[in-house]
Parts: structure tokens; sequence; C-alpha cells
């Protein structure tokens, strides 16, 4: 669905409501990440992907690299999507960040290949997609998406999958093959559901 097409549709949606939905939907994508993807060397694609990968290669956070690399594209969105998009996009943030702090400490509630794909993949879409219907973007890649999106046939997922692509074979020389392969997997389900989740 086109952003613009779902903004109209939410214009409605009080903006308490919306934060709710998009703490709930930054809480899933935490959830998804630290219990599920990170800690069996599974990542994400766009910047929460990059900041994956940064945060193994430096033992930094992964919330700071969140909070960082995500800034340029706020004052892309500013531009385009407004003052109420960048507001909700930075709440999500700090909400996301927060909860990847606060669960860091646990560990994985498994270990099996397919409950990683499927579970986490389905978890992180959801979050990812309640985010983006109730008004807001976890990620700068999802910003770039609502705006092409707009400009052009394909879907935010199809956008953000393709932007993707190269993020997955960066994972392959720093985790290995299976785990890029897992990766790749896990995001396919993510962005399907991503796109379920906004129809």
């Amino acid at each position: 669905m086109k952003y613009y097409v779902l903004n109209k549709r939410t214009d409605y949606i009080s903006i308490p409501k919306r934060l709710l939905f998009i703490f709930c939907g930054a809480m899933l994508v935490a959830i998804a990440l630290q219990l599920l993807l990170m800690k069996n060397n599974v990542i994400d694609g766009g910047i929460v992907g990059v900041s994956i990968i940064l945060s193994h290669l430096t033992s930094i956070e992964v919330g700071f690299f969140l909070l960082l690399l995500n800034t340029p594209f706020f004052f892309i969105g500013y531009s385009y999507l407004g003052n109420r998009f960048i507001l909700l996009s930075l709440f999500g943030i700090v909400i996301l960040s927060f909860f990847t702090h606060l669960l860091e400490p646990f560990p994985s509630i498994s270990q099996n290949p397919l409950i990683v794909i499927f579970l986490g993949g389905g978890l992180l879409g959801l979050g990812v997609g309640t985010v983006i219907r109730f008004g807001g973007s976890l990620d700068g890649t999802e910003i770039l998406a609502i705006l092409f999106s707009g400009r052009s046939s394909f879907t935010i997922g199809q956008i953000v999958m393709f932007i993707n692509l190269f993020i997955f074979i960066s994972a392959i020389f720093i985790f290995g093959l299976k785990e890029a392969v897992f990766s790749l997997a896990t995001f396919f389900v993510a962005y399907k559901t991503i796109d379920f989740s906004i129809k």
C-alpha cells in the first residue's frame, strides 16, 4: 500500500493511540532482535542490520548505532513527510533502543533455525508494519521506501528488500554463509509480514 494512501486512511487516529501502537510495534522489534535474531547471528536489513553488524564488530550496544545512523534519515523524512512523522519515528526509535538495551542480557529463547526465522521474522515484520501503519518508522531505509513507494508501483516491503540485499551479502563475510542465508530467509518472512500488516 502506498504510504500517502495509508496515511489518509489513518488520519483520524489520535496521537495517544498512535504512540501506544508505535510503542507496541517497537517493543516487538526489540524482542525479535534481542531474543531471537542477534544472539543467533541473524541480522535484519537496513539501518538495523548495519547497526547489528557494527555492534558485533565493536561490542558497542546496538541501540547506540540505531540512534546515530538513523539521524540523517530523519532530516530527509522531515522534509517530505512532516513533523508528525518525525516525532512518531523518534519516539519509536527511542523505545526500540531502550528495549534492545533492556533485553540485551537475556539469552535467546531458541536456537532452532525454523523458530528463529519464522517467529523472529514474523515478530519483526509485525512490529515494523505496526509502526508504519500508525505513522512512524524505525529505520532509515523504511523512510526511503515510503518515499519511493509513493512514486513507483513497488510496495514498501519490496523496496526495503531490494535496498537490503547488499547487507545480507556483507553478512556472508562477517557471520558466515549459513547465518547470511538464515538472515535473508528471516527478512523475507518479515517483509511479507510488513506488507500484510499495513494492508
